[in-house]
Order: structure tokens, then C-alpha cells, then sequence
């Protein structure tokens, strides 16, 4: 496929201006490269990005951004953030609302006190207590909601008005804006992998793994390792019991995976693919499979060994590397990906401990964990 899509040249020098911006680290992990049979593996580590430990608050920051310009702007230019609060004020009271089951809410709960908005954000009924109290504890109001992610995701839609804004990082029919500017969000992730790539002197990953939810963070990587002049291959992975997109693929249209999604890979629990990242799944990855609770945990552990920190849902893009390569196809499946002893692969630690006991019992078993 051709991807055409430019990101806004703003975009990295609106998130250096977040509070404590910084690179996060690419880690060199030689111990997912042995299991793999390859020469490099490399890790993004996501484990603290802007005070959060999961990469979602670059695609929620920049989309409340881009939505509020749009409704509201254009701002007169701006360093801090709360000088862009101030020229918010005169339009408040103001509500950024979303369906989460993690990451992305505390994102945008983030994102509202940083600018002096109040937070909605509505959850499914299986969340972890630990992820429901980080997202309180950023200030925001939470409702479960009784049913899926994706019966949360509906209900949010419904509480849209002109005080109540609606940055949900998936798309339905009438609501691309906001979930366009969530995935060019992610872009900042991958200007910075490639400088610091560039800096170490290694090579451009010839296979990327992104893990799959709706399809957001899958979609950026497609358009960023698959643009015109690059020749990386996608791997899409998601959990056993939420495959919408592999069974979209095998059905040739977007197909829903009815809940409950039961699976401790709880960001990517998701029973929909967005139709905005639809067109590039389809047409942009390589492969696609789904994997266990346990191949997570696997994942998890062996990412432990290369000093990454990686929660269920972070180490799920390894894992599935993990099961293409140890599969009964894991022949064919090199081959179609070109997968060498030479190559070099990389894998996206999407966050850390969200869940920080299920994190000590899984990577830590035996241990006291009292």
C-alpha cells in the first residue's frame, strides 16, 4: 500500500512543551533478540512518558490540543501551558470526556488539569481498581459503566454538547476528527526512535510489532514503517479473546468480537477495530495474530531480563513476536517477514506496571507479595 499521510510539523515541538518532556529510552534488549533468532531487538520503553506510564498521553495531549484550536483558536502563541489555559477560560466551563480502559483516560484526565478542564471519563465494569484510582486521582470524575469497553465507548458518545468534548481515540461513522489527531499524536514516538537509532548508528528495524486494540497505535506504526522509502514489516498482536482486527482480516470487513473480552491484556480489550485505522491494518500489515494471557506473561518476563519494566498490554507486541517464531508455521512465518539471523527487530513497550500487583506476581512468582 501507499501511505501518504504528513504529519503536522508542530507536532514535536508542542510536546516538548509538556511538562517534563523528554525522549523516552530505546532499550537495546539482546535477551528478546536471542529468543527471537535475531541480531538486534530493540525496545521503546514507555514506562514513564510525561509523568505517565504509558505512551497514551502523546495522542490525548495532542488531540484535545488540535480539538480546542479548532472550536476555539487560533491562540495567540503560547510557551506554557498555563498561558494556553488562559485563553481557555473565557470558554468554560469546559468537560473533556472519553471511554477508557486505562491509559488513554488517565491521559486525557491528565490533559484537562494541565488546562484547567474537568474530566469524564467512563470506564468498563471490569477495570482494576488500581487503574479506576489513577485515573481519580488526576482530578477526573469515573462511571462504570455495566458492559464492555466498547458499550463505555458508546456511552461517552452520547454525553457530547457544546461543554462536553469527546476526545475518544476511536473513530465511528461522523467522528474521525479527534481520533485522526490521537494517531498522529503517537508520531512523536517515532521521530524519536529514529534519532535515536540515527545517534547509535543501527539500523532501521526491518520488522516492528505493534500491539492492537482498536488500532490506533497499529495505524502509526503503518504509516510511519511503511511510508514510501521504507521497507519494515508490521506485525499486528492482539489478545486471544479481542481479535477484531484478525477476524476483520479473515472476514475481508470490519467484524465485532461481542464481549466479554476476559483477558489480563486489559488496553487491548477491545471487541472493534476504528474504521479510521481500518484501511491501513488491512492494507499495511504483514501479519496478524492473536495471543494467550500466557504468552503475555512470557513477554513480560523476558522483558524483565532486558531491564524493561512492561505491563500485560506493553509486552503484548513481544509476545507475538515471541509466538510467531516458536509457532508449528514459524518457518513460513520468518520467511514471509524476512526474518534473519541479521535482522533487527523492534517492539513498542506501550506502558508499565498499570497494575502493580498483578505486574510483581506475574514477573516475580513465588515471591511475598503482601
Amino acid at each position: 500500500m501507499t501511505v501518504t499521510a504528513t504529519p503536522d510539523p508542530r507536532l514535536l515541538a508542542f510536546h516538548q512543551r509538556l511538562p517534563g518532556y523528554a525522549p523516552t529510552p530505546l532499550v537495546h534488549a539482546p535477551h528478546l533478540a536471542a529468543a527471537l533468532g535475531v541480531q538486534d531487538a530493540w525496545v521503546k520503553n514507555e514506562v514513564d512518558r510525561l509523568g505517565l506510564p504509558a505512551y497514551k498521553i502523546l495522542g490525548a495531549s495532542w488531540a484535545v490540543y488540535r480539538e480546542l484550536e479548532t472550536l476555539y483558536g487560533p491562540f495567540s502563541p503560547w510557551t506554557m501551558l498555563d498561558e494556553l489555559a488562559a485563553q481557555l477560560a473565557p470558554h468554560q466551563p469546559l468537560t473533556l470526556v472519553t471511554a477508557t480502559d486505562g491509559n488513554h483516560g488517565r491521559a486525557v484526565a491528565r490533559t484537562a488539569r494541565w488546562l484547567g478542564l474537568a474530566a469524564h471519563i467512563l470506564v468498563p465494569d471490569d477495570m482494576v481498581p488500581a487503574r479506576i484510582q489513577a485515573i481519580e486521582a488526576e482530578g477526573a470524575r469515573v462511571d462504570v459503566i455495566h458492559g464492555t469497553y466498547d458499550e463505555a465507548v458508546a456511552a461517552a458518545a452520547q454525553l457530547a454538547d457544546e461543554q462536553h468534548l469527546v476526545i475518544s481515540d476511536t473513530a465511528w461513522d461522523g467522528y474521525e476528527r479527534v481520533p485522526g489527531w490521537v494517531v498522529e499524536g503517537y508520531g512523536t514516538i517515532f521521530q524519536e526512535i529514529d534519532q535515536q537509532l540515527a545517534e547509535q548508528g543501527a539500523q532501521q528495524p526491518d520488522v516492528v510489532a505493534a500491539q492492537m486494540g482498536v488500532g490506533s497505535l497499529a495505524m502509526a506504526v503503518v504509516q510511519h514503517y511503511r511510508a514510501p522509502g521504507r521497507t519494515a514489516q508490521v506485525v499486528g498482536v492482539e489478545p486471544l479473546r479481542a481479535a477484531c482486527v484478525l477476524q476483520s482480516l479473515q472476514a475481508g470487513a470490519l467484524t465485532e468480537v461481542p464481549g466479554p473480552h476476559a483477558s489480563i491484556m486489559a488496553g487491548l480489550n477491545c471487541g472493534n477495530t476504528s474504521p479510521l485505522a481500518w484501511p491501513y491494518l488491512q492494507g499495511g500489515l504483514s501479519a496478524s495474530l492473536a495471543i494467550s494471557d500466557a504468552q503475555a506473561e512470557e513477554a513480560m518476563r523476558l522483558l524483565a531480563r532486558d531491564g524493561v519494566v512492561s505491563g500485560e498490554s506493553g509486552a503484548a507486541g513481544a509476545g507475538g513476536l515471541l509466538a510467531l517464531v516458536s509457532g508449528e508455521d514459524a518457518s513460513a512465518a520468518r520467511t514471509r517477514l524476512g526474518l534473519t539471523p541479521a535482522s533487527t527487530v523492534l517492539v513498542i513497550s506501550t506502558e508499565g506496571a498499570t497494575d502493580p500487583e498483578a505486574y510483581a506476581r506475574i514477573v516475580h512468582p513465588g515471591a511475598d507479595h503482601a
